[in-house]
C-alpha cells in the first residue's frame, strides 16, 4: 500500500510539473552548435529507418511508433527515452535522417504539451540529451520552432522534477540532460548554476570513494561515466569551469570501469547489467582525458584475476540493498572468463527485456555460474510486487562475505565464501578460484561446510526432514552461445570450441555427475533469449561438508592464421526487415 502510493503520488507530481513547465518560456535557439556525442550501430540505424523497432526485447513493426500499442512498459519507456535516436545518427542517411525528423515532430505534437508517458526526470533527461547531441541531424531543412519551444519546456520540466529521479543512473540522466540544456540553449542559462550545484552534490553522494555506485550495476557506471563525460566536455566547449566534484567522480570511475572490462572490452554482466555497445567503453574512456589508469584487483565489489589474455571477474560482495535490491541478483561468488576476444564462461544476464518471468529467473542463482543448493538462492526473493513498482527485492542474503587474495609467482589465487545458505541449511559456501599467470588453467575448489556449532545443528535438521537422503546441490558453468561443448573422456571431461579456433578443456574431482544441460543468454537488443548450454556438476551433501575441485584449461591456442576479429552487430532480424521503403 505504501509503495503503492509512493509511485502514484510521484506520478501525479510529474504531471503537474510537466503541464506547468509548458507554460514556460521557449528555448530561442543554440548559443553554440552541439556536438554529436552517442555512438549507435549502423545495422539497427536500418532498422529503425525501416520502421522496425526493436526494444526492451520487443519487435513492433511501424512507421507510427509513438501511435502504436506498446507490447511492454519497458519498450514505451525506451521509445520516449530516445536512446535509440543514436541508432539513426549512426546510419545517417536521408532515410534515417528524415524518420529522426518526422518522429520527433510527431513526439511534439502529441506530447509536447506535457501529457503522456515521457514526462519522467530519467527519461526527459536522456531525450533532451538525445536531441542536443543529434541537434544538426534533426533540424536540417526544417523549420524549428516547435522543436525550440518544447526544448525549453522540457528543461523547464527538468529543473523542477531531477530530485524525484531515483538516486544513481536515472539521477545524473535528469541532471546532465539539464546542464547540457543550460549550457546549449539561448535563454536556458539560467538553470546553470543549480545545475551544476545539484549535479556536483549527486557526484559527490550517489559514487562512493572507490568509483561505485550503490546498484552494483557495471553496465549503469558505464553510462554515467559517459553523461559526466559529456557534460564536462560541454562545459570546455563553452569555456566553463567543470565543477572539482564533476572531475573527481570521473577520475573515481575510470579505474573501476577498467577493473570491471574483460579482455575482449564488454563488460562484465552482473545486477542487471550487460556488456555495453561494443566500443563505447574504451570509447568513453579514451574521451575522458584520464590517460591509462591502473586495473584494481576489486572494484564495486567485483574481484578480478588477470593472466596472459584471460579475464576473470567474480562477484565478490554482499548483493546491492535498498531501491536496488528490486533489480539485484543473487550472484555472490559467481564468474565470467574471457579468452582473447571470446567470452567462455558467462552469467545468464538479466531477462528484463523478455518480461518478469524471464527477469525473475535470470535474478537465481542458478543462471549464474556459481554453486547452488537445489531449489533455493543465495538470497530470496520477496512477494511479487504491483506492476509499477519494478521488480521483486531480494531479502535474507548473505550478511557476510569474505575475500583474500594471493599473488604468486605462478598464479594468482582467490579465497572468497558467503554465508547466503546458512540460515536455510547451516551451510557456508567457500569457492577458492587460481588463474595461472599466462591465463592458461583456472583451478577451482566448491565446498559447502556447517562451520559452528549452531550451524551444524541446523544442517542435522535439514538433513533429518530430508530422511538422510541429503541435500542437492550443483555447481553451473553457463557457457556463452558461440562456445561449442562436447563431452569427453567417457562423460568425465568437456571440451569447449570457440569459433576463434581454441579449445578449453573442463575436468573434475570430487563427488559430483557431470552434465551437459540446456541454458540460455539473455542479451538486450534480442527478440529472445539466446539458447546456449551449461555445464553442471551435480551431487549431494550427506555429511557436514562436501568438496569438488575442478579446472579449466586451454589445450589449444587459437591458430596464427586466424585474426579473430568477427563479432556480430547483437542483430536477429530477417534480412528484409533492413529494406528501406
Amino acid at each position: 500500500m505504501g509503495e503503492g502510493w509512493k509511485a502514484q503520488r510521484l506520478r501525479w507530481g510529474n504531471r503537474l510539473a510537466a503541464r506547468r513547465a509548458v507554460r514556460a518560456a521557449p528555448a530561442r535557439g543554440f548559443q553554440t552548435t552541439p556536438e554529436p556525442r552517442g555512438t549507435g550501430l549502423f545495422a539497427r540505424g536500418r532498422q529503425l529507418a525501416a520502421g522496425n523497432f526493436l526494444l526492451a526485447g520487443h519487435l513492433v513493426e511501424t512507421r507510427d511508433p509513438f501511435g502504436a500499442e506498446p507490447p511492454s512498459l519497458a519498450w514505451e519507456a525506451e521509445l520516449h527515452g530516445f536512446g535509440w535516436m543514436d541508432h539513426l545518427a549512426a546510419c545517417g542517411d536521408r532515410p534515417a535522417r528524415e524518420a529522426a525528423q518526422g518522429w520527433s515532430e510527431d513526439w511534439i505534437a502529441r506530447f509536447g504539451t506535457g501529457t503522456g508517458p515521457g514526462w519522467t526526470p530519467e527519461l526527459t533527461g536522456r531525450r533532451v540529451t538525445r536531441w542536443l547531441s543529434h541537434a544538426l541531424f534533426l533540424t536540417s531543412g526544417h523549420d524549428n520552432v516547435d522543436f525550440f519551444a518544447t526544448l525549453g519546456h522540457q528543461t523547464a520540466f527538468l529543473a523542477a522534477r531531477w530530485q524525484a529521479a531515483p538516486p544513481g543512473l536515472p539521477r545524473f540522466e535528469a541532471l546532465t540532460g539539464l546542464t547540457q540544456a543550460a549550457l546549449a540553449l539561448s535563454g536556458m542559462e539560467g538553470h546553470l548554476p543549480r545545475a551544476l550545484k545539484a549535479l556536483s552534490k549527486a557526484c559527490a553522494d550517489d559514487i562512493d570513494d572507490g568509483g561505485a555506485l550503490a546498484s552494483r550495476n557495471p553496465e549503469d557506471l558505464l553510462e554515467t561515466f559517459t553523461l559526466l563525460g559529456w557534460a564536462q566536455l560541454a562545459l570546455s566547449e563553452m569555456g566553463k569551469d567543470t565543477p572539482p566534484e564533476l572531475r573527481a567522480a570521473l577520475a573515481r570511475i575510470a579505474p573501476t570501469l577498467r577493473s570491471l572490462r574483460h579482455v575482449d572490452g564488454g563488460l562484465a554482466r552482473f545486477h542487471g547489467g550487460d556488456r555495453g555497445i561494443e566500443g563505447r567503453l574504451d570509447h568513453a574512456l579514451a574521451a575522458s582525458g584520464l590517460g591509462r589508469m591502473p586495473v584494481k584487483p576489486v572494484a564495486m565489489g567485483y574481484a578480478r584475476l588477470d593472466g596472459g589474455r584471460t579475464s576473470v571477474i567474480i562477484d565478490a560482495a554482499l548483493p546491492p540493498s535498498g531501491g536496488a535490491a528490486r533489480v539485484a541478483h543473487a550472484s555472490t561468488l559467481a564468474f565470467e572468463l574471457t579468452s582473447n576476444r571470446r567470452p567462455v564462461v558467462v552469467n545468464c544476464g538479466s531477462g528484463l527485456a523478455f518480461g518478469p518471468d524471464w527477469q525473475r529467473g535470470g535474478r537465481a542463482t542458478l543462471s549464474h555460474s556459481t554453486l547452488s543448493i537445489d531449489g533455493f538462492s543465495s538470497a530470496r526473493f520477496a512477494r511479487s510486487p504491483r506492476r509499477d513498482e519494478g521488480g521483486a527485492p531480494l531479502l535474507d542474503g548473505p550478511r557476510n562475505v569474505t575475500l583474500h587474495r594471493s599473488d604468486e609467482r605462478h598464479a594468482s589465487a582467490l579465497l572468497m565464501s558467503h554465508d547466503g545458505y546458512v540460515e536455510t541449511h547451516g551451510l557456508t559456501h567457500i569457492r577458492n578460484l587460481d588463474l595461472s599467470v599466462d591465463g592458461r588453467a583456472l583451478m577451482g575448489e566448491d565446498s559447502l561446510i556447517a562451520l559452528e556449532p549452531a550451524q551444524k545443528k541446523r544442517f542435522s535438521a535439514v538433513l533429518d526432514a530430508q530422511k538422510l537422503q541429503g541435500v542437492p546441490y550443483a555447481v553451473r558453468f553457463h557457457l556463452h552461445p558461440d562456445a561449442d561443448p562436447s563431452l569427453d573422456m567417457n562423460g568425465a571431461a568437456v571440451s569447449i570450441a570457440l569459433p576463434s579456433g581454441e579449445i578449453w578443456v573442463f575436468r573434475f574431482e570430487g563427488p559430483a555427475r557431470l552434465r551437459l544441460e540446456p541454458s540460455v543468454y539473455l542479451e538486450s537488443g534480442r527478440l529472445a533469449p539466446r539458447p546456449c548450454q551449461q555445464i553442471v556438476l551435480r551431487a549431494v551433501i550427506l555429511d557436514q561438508s562436501s568438496q569438488i575441485n575442478w579446472t579449466l584449461a586451454k589445450a589449444q591456442d587459437t591458430p596464427l592464421a586466424i585474426r579473430d576479429i568477427g563479432r556480430e552487430d547483437g542483430l536477429d532480424l530477417p534480412a528484409d526487415l533492413f529494406a528501406t521503403q
